[in-house]
C-alpha cells in the first residue's frame, strides 16, 4: 500500500540529485578535483559528454526529474513549504 511519505520521497530526490552531481563531477574532472591548487577551475575532460560517468549522470537526472515532477510529491512539498 502506498503511503504518503513526503520525507521519504524528498530523501529519494536528494540522493538522486547527489548521484547526478557526483557523476557529472567525475565526468567533467576524472580526478574529482574541479579546482587547481591556485584556485582556478581545471579544464573539462575532453570525454566529459560521452564517457560512462556522463551516461550515469543522464540516468540519475532523468529519474530525479520524474520524482521531482510527481503530482503527489509536488502537492506534499507545497504543503510542507506552507507549514515552514
Amino acid at each position: 500500500m502506498y503511503q504518503q511519505d513526503f520525507y521519504g520521497m524528498d530523501m529519494i530526490r536528494k540522493f538522486l540529485e547527489m548521484g547526478f552531481t557526483r557523476s557529472r563531477r567525475y565526468a567533467n574532472h576524472p580526478s574529482g578535483k574541479k579546482y587547481s591548487r591556485d584556485g582556478s577551475v581545471s579544464p573539462q575532460s575532453p570525454t566529459a559528454l560521452h564517457c560512462e560517468k556522463s551516461r550515469s549522470a543522464d540516468i540519475f537526472k532523468k529519474i530525479r526529474d520524474k520524482v521531482a515532477k510527481d503530482e503527489k510529491y509536488v502537492t506534499m512539498r507545497k504543503q510542507w513549504r506552507l507549514q515552514e
